[in-house]
């Protein structure tokens, strides 16, 4: 369990069989349905889960906006650059919210979202690996907004009842903006399906550059890791309810049949219904490239990181500013 002194002790044995006792009344009250508040007692291991997964979660926003913001000046009408300036404000929107409910998390340690924006940029904190991608063409500001919105949705939605109350409260507002989120990129996948050769060629091309990238937002099986993972870890606090294949497989269900009513095509032969399962089979991606691609040795991680750098950087003297000030006497 959580032994956090030396044994042999007989304060140490008072204190663990204490620290037993209330890992048993938590589980009770998760088991219960209850929700969890940042005030409350809680186990280091459902800290540490819940820091790791909102922190990433918050990040992933707002480096999420910086691929479609690349497309706000070369949108190609202005209904389709004042969608996509709004989109980008929602997902900073979200990460400023997601990165409030992580510094509740940290303050028994004393950090707070200023040492999440230095994990980032040290190379600590994680984000999506969908982000670390390139968008090319138009075609991918659409394939962003439907597909990675929308495996993004179906990933969020299995958290709607998560145990920890301000991370359940935050998804509420956040799912229900990401629905809106994936039709923007939908109407814009819908444009180039009816569209012109060309606008169809850059439509299956962006789709063959994503689809590897969209099956690894979901992260590795169970079979492919060793040992406990974090998924499970989750699923046993109830923050989350399904695995990272069951997630997969709900977002093939949900998006195959609907890739290939228009017309379009998947870079993978062996993709096909299994009825004997009722489940999609396919090719799993490369994991050993995913875990490359997080580690900030994707095709655009070192520019979107000094990105952000800069942003640090030039916006230090609003940190300065807003700083509480010592008392003059």
């Amino acid at each position: 369990m959580y032994n956090y002194v030396e044994d042999g002790d007989s304060k140490t044995t008072a204190y663990v069989e204490k620290d037993t006792n209330k890992y048993n009344a938590f589980m009770n009250r998760i088991e219960a349905g209850e929700k969890i508040e940042a005030d409350d007692w809680m186990p280091e291991e459902y800290r540490q889960a819940l820091i790791k997964l909102i922190s990433m979660h918050g990040i992933s926003e707002i480096m999420g906006a910086l691929p479609e913001k690349e497309w706000v000046p070369k949108a190609p009408t202005l209904k389709r650059k004042l969608g996509i300036m709004a989109k980008v404000q929602d997902e900073m929107g979200h990460g400023q919210l997601l990165l409030r409910v992580t510094e509740d998390l940290m303050k028994p340690y004393g950090k707070n979202r200023e040492d999440l924006i230095q994990d980032l940029l040290n190379g600590d904190l994680k984000f999506h690996n969908v982000f670390h991608m390139p968008t090319k063409t138009w075609a991918d500001a659409g394939m962003v907004g439907w597909l990675v919105d929308g495996a993004a949705i179906i990933s969020q939605t299995n958290m709607l009842d998560a145990s920890y109350g301000p991370y359940q409260r935050a998804l509420q507002r956040i799912c229900a903006e990401e629905v809106f989120h994936a039709q923007h990129g939908e109407a814009i996948i819908m444009a180039l399906a009816e569209g012109t050769p060309y606008q169809r060629e850059i439509l299956q091309e962006s789709l063959n550059r994503w689809w590897p990238s969209l099956l690894m937002f979901f992260g590795p099986s169970t079979a492919a890791t060793t040992g406990s993972s974090k998924q499970d870890v989750m699923i046993k606090y109830g923050i989350r309810k399904s695995t990272n294949e069951e997630l997969r497989l709900a977002f093939l269900d949900k998006y195959l049949p609907r890739v290939f009513s228009l017309g379009l095509t998947v870079p993978d032969k062996s993709v096909r219904y299994d009825e004997d399962t009722g489940k999609w089979a396919y090719q799993q991606p490369d994991w050993q490239e995913f875990k490359q691609i997080i580690r900030n040795k994707g095709p655009r991680s070192k520019e979107r990181l000094r990105l952000r750098e800069i942003a640090y950087e030039n916006n230090s003297w609003v940190r300065k500013a807003l700083a509480p000030q010592p008392a003059t006497h």
